[in-house]
C-alpha cells in the first residue's frame, strides 16, 4: 500500500503540472489582450462580458454534454461562476484600466497567500513557520511594487481592485478542488463550462452589454504603437486566455491540490509582466521588478513549505474524473 503512494503522487503531478503550466501561460496573456480594447473605448466590464460570454458560447457543447452536473452540485457551479469567473475577471480588468498589467497581476497573486489563510483559519489546518516567512517576504515585495514610500505611486482604487481579484482567486482554487470532493464529484469540464455560463449571466445583468459600442470590434486597436484588427486580441482573449486557461486550470487543480496548483499559477504574473512589457510598452522600474520578484519568491516559498510537511496527505489521483458522473444526463 505504502509503496504505491510515491507512484500515485508522481503520476498525479505528471498529469497535473503540465496542465497547470499551460493554464498559467494562457491566463497570463489576458490583460495584454484586453487592455487595447479598453483603451479603444470599451469599458473594463464590457470587455469582461465579451471574454466570459464568448468563452461560454464556445463551451456550450460541453455544458450540454455534462448537464447532469446542474442537478448534482448547483451551489458549486454558481459559486465558481460568481467568484472564479465574474469576480476575478471584473476586479482584474477594472484594475488594469487604472494601473499597469504587471502590477495588477502581482497584486492579484496575493491570492495564493490568502489561500494559506483559508487553510489555517477556515479549514483549521496547520501552516508552517516557513509559510509565514514567505508571506512576509511577499508583503514586502508588494510594498515595493506599489512604491508605498511614495504614498502609493499607483492609483489606489486600481490597487483595491487588484486585491479584490486576489480574494476571488481563492474561490477559484477552493471550488475547483471541491468539484472532486464528496459523494457527487463533478467533471472539471462541467465546472468550467457552467462556471463560465453562470458568470456570463451574472455579468449580463450587471454590465448591460447592449449599451456598449461593439462596432469597435470591427476597427483597429493600438498595441505598443502598432495598429491591428480589434478582433485579434478579442479572439485571443476568448479562446486562449479564457477557454484554454479555465479548462486546463480546473483539471490541473483536480489532479493536484489547490496550493500546488497555486504555486504553478504564480508564473502567470511573470508572463503578464513580460508580455505587457513587450507588447504594450509598460516598462516597470527597478523597485517594481525587485518587488515582483519578492512577491513570487515569497508566495512560492510559503506554499511549497506548506506542501512538504511530512503529514501532508498525498494528492488523490483522479485518473478518470468523468467516470463518477453522467456524461449525457
Amino acid at each position: 500500500m505504502h509503496s504505491s503512494q510515491p507512484r500515485v503522487r508522481s503520476t498525479a503531478r505528471a498529469l497535473g503540472l503540465p496542465l497547470a503550466l499551460v493554464s498559467a501561460l494562457a491566463f497570463g496573456g489576458s490583460g495584454t489582450a484586453a487592455k487595447p480594447l479598453i483603451e479603444a473605448g470599451l469599458s473594463p466590464l464590457h470587455v469582461v462580458w465579451l471574454r466570459v460570454t464568448g468563452a461560454a458560447v464556445v463551451l456550450l457543447p460541453l455544458a450540454w454534454k455534462h448537464r447532469a452536473a446542474v442537478r448534482q452540485r448547483p451551489g458549486l457551479l454558481i459559486g465558481f461562476g460568481l467568484l472564479a469567473v465574474a469576480g476575478v475577471q471584473a476586479c482584474y480588468f477594472a484594475a488594469i484600466s487604472r494601473i499597469p498589467v504587471g502590477v495588477a497581476l502581482l497584486i492579484e497573486y496575493f491570492g495564493p497567500l490568502l489561500l494559506l489563510g483559508y487553510v489555517k483559519f477556515v479549514q483549521r489546518k496547520p501552516v508552517t513557520r516557513a509559510a509565514a516567512v514567505g508571506a512576509a517576504v511577499a508583503v514586502t515585495g508588494l510594498a515595493c511594487v506599489v512604491e508605498i514610500w511614495n504614498g502609493l505611486s499607483f492609483d489606489a482604487l486600481g490597487v483595491l481592485f487588484g486585491l479584490g481579484a486576489a480574494c476571488c482567486q481563492v474561490g477559484y482554487f477552493v471550488l475547483a478542488d471541491a468539484g472532486r470532493q464528496g459523494d457527487r464529484p463533478v467533471d472539471p469540464m462541467a465546472v468550467s463550462a457552467y462556471g463560465l455560463l453562470t458568470g456570463a449571466v451574472l455579468l449580463t445583468v450587471v454590465t448591460r452589454p447592449w449599451e456598449a459600442d461593439w462596432s469597435l470590434l470591427g476597427g483597429q486597436v493600438i498595441m505598443n504603437g502598432y495598429s491591428l484588427p480589434a478582433l485579434i486580441p478579442a479572439a485571443w482573449m476568448v479562446l486562449v486566455a479564457t477557454v484554454l486557461a479555465y479548462l486546463t486550470g480546473v483539471i490541473s487543480v483536480q489532479y493536484l491540490s489547490p496550493p500546488v496548483a497555486a504555486v504553478v499559477a504564480n508564473l502567470e504574473a511573470v508572463v503578464a509582466t513580460v508580455s505587457a512589457w513587450v507588447l504594450l510598452g509598460e516598462h516597470l522600474g527597478t523597485p517594481q521588478l525587485i518587488g515582483g520578484l519578492f512577491v513570487l519568491v515569497g508566495a512560492f516559498a510559503a506554499q511549497t513549505s506548506r506542501l512538504t510537511r511530512p503529514d501532508e496527505p498525498i494528492p488523490e489521483l483522479v485518473s478518470a474524473p468523468t467516470s463518477r458522473t453522467s456524461r449525457d444526463g
